[in-house]
Formats: structure tokens, sequence, C-alpha cells
């Protein structure tokens, strides 16, 4: 395996392939005195992260100082070796072992570099095995294609017996909905891809005597409630979280939190979430200006009854020469009663003050149409939204989580050239623009009328200060942190957690949780998403039954491996050319005809009885623990049989 990237999530995949794969890891990276440099707030990396690249980078050269260069089997399983290289150039790739490596993750943070490399590798080993992170949806969709076609002329195999394969994941994508899900309390864990929804939710503990809610399985067991301790990290004990526990584990664990799955189902394509560009009606003019246009209004309305009353005419004819005399266009009420020429005069004086009231009107509505594409201000009296501050590749993706879900957000940001501005001005999201260590820039975005904090800027300490000094403001506020170092968050967490015992605070670590996606992908596996449980990672994986003797011929309740991996949803599909093989089960049929009925035409099952028997041509989607899916690969059941 050839792991080529320039910042911690280079690092953190190659040790999630070492660590729980037990691959053998060549590791390319910038040399030392480039990757480690001064951070600057909001543009560069923290110093805790720059401090861990250095760090990582010694101990990994002290552990494989003396081995060759080449991948082969001089080297033992499990083991990194690190090549020093500015750019992933076809020398520094050839040196790594890409033309006999199984699989390639190029996870540089610019994409233009990715594509380089992948292009350049693709020519090299036409069947290696690509991951590649970018940030461009629609960009990577077209590059996905292009290689998979290279790699398909390059050997003369068909697409079905090519095991060389491309995939490009983004870790903002991957990141972003855990992250929106934390900041919001209540708000459900929610994987989505290829048209497949699997929602989850975090419920508190029971009372006693309450009936557990429905659900289709517990996911997870929260750890207990330990204000000082390192809730929700591994090494934590039985009081940590557990992660796809059995019935009696669920049963044992009373006065605990549990994830359970409530949904699994066919979700069509995401509408856009952003406003077309015309405006609506009550956002043209303000609050102040529809209230004096409703009582002009009124007056005149009120004008045309009392002319009517006097004059005995038709209305409609009343309310006709009211308006005239509001426009001054009517004859001079000379001979006629003194009540009518009272209403003359007051149907006048409405005509003046009609004047600058369109006055107004008119240039709010040129100034809404001129600040359409500007940045907005918060507004007077804003409260119960979400303060987001950066809008770099994370913060944008949160951004649009955070407005599908329809949760007010305020954004907060340092570089007016960031690429999120864009996004929030299209989503007409207030920002303001400013750095958050200053004083006042909090405070702009109504800090202390907000129900949450959500800090996702690429420097801890600039994201620490910020939730401390919000904290300082509302000591209640749920604060959710992101975090490179886990040490260091595991510290923050704790401290915060004491210091705050009633209010919320999370630390999340963006490489934390996309690099299992990544490794999936290296190893051949599609991960549709992952969730956080706390400071572990609960992943979801699509994998044929055909070749893993843990799932082929058993049961859904025989394969389920408490602690590893859980079937959750069945795929009846049929394959093409094969329309007839679909297996008449009544229990899984009777389901799948539900589907249908109503309205789901992915063919997926969710509501999978235990005793289904799991076939060879059967598509699942399950959940797993890193290791887990690690064990259902096989690859640790070989090293143990190595060893």
């Amino acid at each position: 395996m050839v792991v080529c990237g320039d910042d911690g999530l280079a690092h953190r995949l190659a040790d999630e392939l070492r660590g729980v794969y037990g691959e053998q890891v060549t590791l390319v990276v910038p040399p030392s005195e480039r990757t480690v440099r001064t951070p600057v707030v909001g543009r560069a990396r923290a110093v805790s992260a720059a401090f861990i690249d250095r760090m990582m980078n010694a101990a990994v050269n002290r552990t494989v100082s003396g081995t060759g260069g080449g991948t082969g089997g001089s080297e033992p399983a499990g083991s990194i070796r690190v090549v020093e290289a500015a750019e992933a150039t076809e020398e520094k790739l050839a040196e790594a072992g890409v033309e006999r490596a199984a699989a390639l993750a190029l996870v540089y943070d610019d994409d233009e570099t990715n594509i380089r490399a992948a292009l350049t590798a693709r020519r090299l080993n036409p069947r290696l095995r690509l991951v590649l992170r970018l940030y461009n949806r629609r960009l990577g969709q077209h590059i996905e294609e292009l290689l998979d076609q290279a790699a398909a002329l390059a050997t003369g195999v068909g697409d079905a017996g090519l095991d060389a394969s491309t995939t490009v994941l983004s870790d903002a994508d991957t990141a972003a909905p855990a992250l929106a899900a934390t900041a919001v309390a209540g708000t459900t864990k929610v994987v989505q891809t290829d048209g497949l929804l699997l929602r989850a939710v975090e419920r508190p503990p029971l009372r006693p005597g309450q009936a557990p809610p429905s659900g289709l399985a517990t996911l997870a067991v929260l750890s207990s409630n330990d204000p000082a301790g390192a809730a929700g990290s591994e090494g934590n004990g039985e009081h940590g979280p557990l992660l796809l526990p059995d019935a009696a584990a669920v049963r044992e664990a009373e006065g605990r939190g549990t994830v359970v799955l409530e949904q699994v189902s066919y979700a069509g394509p995401s509408l856009p979430s952003g406003r077309g560009v015309v405006p609506s009606f009550g956002s043209l003019f303000s609050r102040r200006l529809r209230w004096s246009l409703a009582g002009l209004v009124g007056c005149v309305a009120a004008l045309a009854v009392a002319l009517t009353v006097v004059t005995g005419e038709h209305p409609l004819y009343a309310t006709y020469m009211t308006l005239l005399d509001l426009f001054a266009i009517n004859e001079p009420a000379l001979h006629q009663s003194l009540a009518r020429q009272i209403l003359q005069l007051l149907s006048g004086l409405m005509g003046l003050l009609l004047l600058p009231v369109l006055l107004a009107a008119v240039l709010e509505a040129l100034g809404t149409f001129r600040t359409a594409s500007a940045l907005r201000k918060p507004p007077r009296g804003l409260g119960g939204h979400v303060v987001l501050l950066g809008l770099g590749k994370i913060g944008t993706r949160v951004l649009t989580r955070l407005r599908e879900l329809h949760i007010p957000v305020v954004c907060v940001e340092a570089d007016p050239e960031a690429r999120g501005l864009a996004t929030a001005r299209r989503l007409r999201v207030p920002v303001v623009l400013g750095d958050v260590t200053q004083e006042g820039v909090l405070e702009a975005a109504k800090i202390h009328r907000a129900d949450a904090l959500l800090a996702v800027t690429s420097a801890d300490t600039t994201n620490l200060e910020a939730a401390l000094y919000a904290r300082s403001v509302r000591p209640d506020l749920r604060v959710v942190l992101r975090l490179y170092d886990d040490d260091f968050a595991t510290a923050v967490y704790r401290t915060l957690r004491a210091a705050h015992p009633h209010a919320s605070t999370r630390s999340r670590s963006v490489t934390h949780l996309a690099a299992p996606a990544f490794a999936g992908a290296m190893m051949g596996r599609q991960i549709l998403g992952a969730i956080p449980v706390e400071r572990r990672v609960l992943l979801f994986a699509e994998v044929d039954v055909a070749g893993h003797p843990q799932l082929e011929d058993k049961t859904v309740g025989e394969a389920f491996r408490a602690g590893a991996w859980r079937v959750l949803a069945l795929d009846r599909t049929p394959r093409e050319g094969r329309p007839e093989e679909r297996r008449e089960e009544p229990a899984v049929e009777e389901a799948y005809e539900d589907s249908r009925a109503g309205g789901h035409p992915s063919g997926w099952v969710w509501d999978l009885p235990d005793t289904y028997v799991l076939q060879k041509d059967d598509r699942v989607v399950l959940a797993a623990t890193r290791r887990g899916l690690a064990e259902l690969l096989g690859r640790r059941s070989r090293e143990r049989a190595g060893a």
C-alpha cells in the first residue's frame, strides 16, 4: 500500500492501514523542513498538527531505518516506510513501489496535485487500485470514469474482470454530516449515498419502568456519564462506549444512552438547498416599511368608507374618487358639503405621506437586488442559531448540511477570499468577517443568543480560544471543536466537561472520521459513511457475501458478531442479465414487494428477519467497527495464520 499526502490525513491513513489491517505501507510525504512551518491562523495547520507530524516522521524514520527501497517481502507485515518528496513525481512514485503496489491513496490537500499524480500512477500500473481525495464532486465523477476507462484499455480486461478501480472521496463530505449532527441537540446521524439513507438517533437513558422505543437495531451503547473522564475513548474500559452490542449487553447497560438505527430506506437525489436568484416578496422590504404601507392602505380604505357614508355613492365609485383625491388629480370640492371638503383635504394629506413611503420602497427594493450577491449581516433579534467558525473545505460542507436541515446559521470567517463565502452568499446566510480571536467578533455573531458553537477552523488554538471565550459568555452553550491531536482533544474534553458539567462539549477530528473510509476503499470495499460514537467511529460498508465465510450460508442472526459487524440491509436488485436469479424466500419477498409498492425502486430490504440465509449472490450493507471490518476482509486471520 502506498499513501501520498501532505497533511495529517496521510499519517492517519497510514497508521490505519498498518495498525488495523496489518498492511505494509509506504508513506510519501514532503520533507520535514517543508512540512513543519510556522502556522498562520485560518490558513496553515495548527501548532499541534505540525508538532505531531514532526514527531511521527521522526518515530517512523527511527523504526524503519536501514530498510530497503522497495515494497517487497523484506519488510515485515504492518510496517511503514517513509519516502520524502516535495511532489509525487513519476520518479518518486516508482521509488515508492507503485508498479508493484496493490493500492495507492493520493490525499494531498490540492485537487490538481492528486489528479496529476493519479494520471501518472495509472500509467505506471494500470492494475493499481486508486483512491483520490478531491473536494470538487463533479470533477471527481469525471476523473473516476476517465481513470477506470484508462485501466480497462491498458489491460485489455473489461470492467467486470478488472480488480483495479478508482474511488474518489472527500474528507469534508465524510466528516460534515457528523459535525453538523453533533452541533445540534436532537439531530439524527444520517448516512446518505447512492440513494441509500441510513438514519440513526442518539437516545437518552430510559427511566425506570419506561419501555424502550422501537428501532431496527441498537448500534452502540454510550459511555457512562463521567464529567472528568475521557468519555468515549477506546481506552476507557467498560465505562466506554460499546459498539454493536448484543441484546444481553443492551439489557445490562442500564442508565446509559444508546444509538439506535431508526431507518434504512431509499432516498432520491437531494434537492438543491439554495434559494432562487430573485428574492421573495417579503425580503424586498423591511418590516417597518411593510407596516407603513399597510397603514396607508388602511387609511385609504377608511376614507373610501367615509366618503360612501357622506355622499351615498356606490363603494367602488367612492374608492375611485378617494384615489383621485389621493393623487391630487380630482377637481376641488368647492360647492359641496363641508364633510366632503374635509375628506378631500385628508385624502390629499395621505397622498403627501404616500410619496416618501413609495420612495423608500423603491430604494429598499433596489438595494435588496443590489445586495443579493453580497454578504448578509446577522439580523436584529436573531437567536437559537448555530455559530459556525471557519468557511474552508470542512466549514463549507458543514454549512450546506446545516441549511439542508433548516437550521439558522451565522458564519464567522477571517479570510475575505475563503471558498465558503460564495456558498454563504448563495444560501443567504449571515457572515461576520473578522478574526474570531479579536474582541467583538463573536458578539457580532450573536453568540450570547446562540444554541451552539461549531469551531472548524484549521487551527486548534483558534478553535479552543473561541470555545473558551464563548463559554465565558454562555456557560451552558453547546460547543463542538475540530481538533487535530487526539491527546490534545481528550485533555480539552476533560477540562471543559469538568468546568461545565451541565453543558454539552464535543471534540471531533476530521482525519479520525475520514481515515477509515479511505482505508476501506484501498482494501477494495465501498465505505458508505461513518458516524461518530463519542470518540470512536462506526462504519457502514457495502459488501458482497461471496468470498466471506463469516457471512455466506449463514443466517442474519448467525452472521452477527457483537463488537465487530452487523448486517443491516440486503440489496435485492437483480444483477444485469440474471433478473430471474432472485431467490424466493417468503419473508424477504414480502418486504421487497412492500418496498416496491411504497415507491422505493432501489430494491433494498432493511427489515431482514434473523432467519434469512445469506447466499453468495447477495450484497448487504453492514455496520462494522474498524477492526471488525479488517477481520471481515480476512487480513487479520491471514496475519495470525502466518504467525
